[in-house]
């Protein structure tokens, strides 16, 4: 069962995020039809949106990721909230690339390096916050690790990982997000680290079927773990007809007219869930007598 907890260590020197994203990714791959490196490339994302989303303050935040290195994938969004709910889209979910040196899923590949990682956190005010860094493998684990310590000045270490079965389910994902605050000892960072290199790779925990919890006391034995707030992470798209209809508006009472003297149903899809929305020529008469109006 999924599940997402905050947690701290070595009496609050350290900060943790951390999740079981399996039944999450498997309903976004199934959702988009991912082949397996664009499963893997797109349940990274998923997850990291529920680390990070998990991490904002306020109920009313949001927060958008976008990783585009040129890659045949084309391209990662993803939006999260802090309720660790999240949704997404891959622009290629059918990259399916040669697994890598290392015989995983060539993830940094299908991304690509030339391009940025682009964090964009809507608080409510009139402008978004937006911060970006250059990709510097494409993995997304390592270029979000880099993003905490070039944008945000908080050395991180973040773990990733999908696992996808021979029959194209997800048979494990998780991941987290380490930080160590800013009156930390600076020898245990290095234990950590340590100890994070020495452990296998957190899909491996959770394939065994071990819960988030015991996996965090594994990396972080005697190290007082505390855990202090568990939350389901889940996927979900909050598109709804109203929306498709004032994006319709949007483009204005010219596009809207040609629309309409064509005569036809327009069908439009949702990005995040596929769900599809038909508008026959009555409904964008009424469209349209609401924008003359």
């Amino acid at each position: 069962m999924d599940k997402l907890v905050r947690a701290t260590a070595k009496q609050g020197q350290v900060r943790i995020v951390a999740a079981i994203t399996t039944d999450l990714v498997n309903e976004g791959a199934l959702m988009h039809l991912c082949a397996p490196t664009a499963a893997a490339a797109f349940g990274r994302m998923l997850t990291a949106g529920t680390l990070m989303g998990s991490m904002l303050k306020s109920k009313q935040d949001s927060l958008t990721l976008q990783i585009n290195g040129g890659g045949e994938a084309k391209g990662v969004v993803v939006t999260a909230h802090s309720d660790a709910s999240v949704k997404g889209y891959i622009g290629n979910p059918n990259i399916d690339l040669p697994a890598n040196k290392l015989g995983k899923l060539d993830v940094g590949g299908a991304i690509g390096k030339d391009g940025y990682l682009r964090i964009i956190r809507d608080m409510g005010l009139k402008e978004p916050y937006v911060g970006q860094v250059p990709i510097q493998t494409g993995e997304i684990g390592d270029d979000l690790a880099y993003y905490y310590t070039v944008s945000e000045q908080t050395p991180s270490a973040v773990g990733l990982g999908v696992l996808v079965d021979t029959d194209m389910s997800i048979k494990a994902s998780g991941g987290f997000i380490i930080q160590m605050m800013p009156d930390a000892d600076e020898f245990l960072a290095d234990t950590i680290t340590y100890r994070l290199e020495e452990i296998p790779s957190i899909t491996e925990f959770i394939a065994k079927g071990m819960s988030i919890e015991e996996i965090l006391e594994f990396i972080f034995e005697n190290m007082e773990l505390k855990i202090h707030e568990e939350i389901k992470p889940m996927y979900k798209c909050d598109c709804c007809r109203d929306r498709v209809e004032r994006a319709l508006i949007s483009i204005g009472k010219k596009d809207l007219e040609e629309l309409y003297n064509d005569g036809k149903t327009e069908e439009l899809k949702c990005h995040f869930c596929n769900k599809k929305y038909e508008f026959n020529h009555e409904d964008i008469g009424k469209l349209l007598k609401e924008v003359k109006s």
